[in-house]
């Protein structure tokens, strides 16, 4: 009897888990160095137009941003705003900035009214390029306003497409300063 009792209690708690686990096999792994953008790379810019990999790229790539929100997330609107010193020695280097979020076209183009960006803002509703690079934080449900948001990730990718290095972290109150981006475009 005591065993039949332990062998139902541990179905039961092995099923969950198994579902969990095949849940999680199934999710995108986040991008790594080494890895290239997703062929079907594409988002639209505040104009509304649609953006794919070679479009948002420079002479030698891209740094591109992954941020939450700039409707409601205080620490992006900082980044967003501090990263508009980035732009000369990103050129000078020959590379562009670009950030993506899950915001609506809308959103960008009030946040890029109130504090003017020098750098391409793209909008991923739905969240499926976030989803693409593996980004996508888990934290949130469905019913959450944060839902599809992306972890805070600073992508430097090679013209070729390849990520060159990668920045991330899963504390979306700590962003990197511009002096470690730079580092980091350097040492890609």
């Amino acid at each position: 009897m005591r065993h039949a009792r332990f062998l139902a209690l541990s179905l039961a708690i092995a099923a969950p888990i198994t579902a969990i686990a095949a849940s999680a096999a199934t999710a995108a792994q986040p991008i790594a160095v080494g890895n290239k953008v997703p062929a079907d790379f594409s988002a639209l810019d505040t104009a509304g137009k649609p953006r794919n990999f070679a479009s948002i790229s420079g002479k030698k790539g891209v740094v591109l941003v992954f941020f939450r929100s700039a409707a409601w997330c205080p620490y992006c609107q900082k980044q967003l705003k501090d990263i508009r010193d980035l732009q000369p020695e990103l050129a000078k280097r020959g590379y562009t900035l670009a950030a993506i979020s899950y915001d609506s076209i809308d959103a960008l183009n009030k946040f890029n009214t109130k504090v003017p960006v020098n750098y391409t803002l793209l909008s991923d509703v739905g969240s499926k390029q976030i989803d693409a690079f593996g980004l996508r934080d888990p934290r949130y449900p469905k019913d959450s306003p944060a839902y599809g948001v992306p972890l805070a990730t600073i992508l430097v990718i090679g013209k070729n497409g390849v990520i060159k290095q990668k920045i991330s972290t899963d504390d979306y109150k700590v962003r990197a300063d511009n002096k470690a981006i730079l580092a980091n475009v350097d040492a890609g």
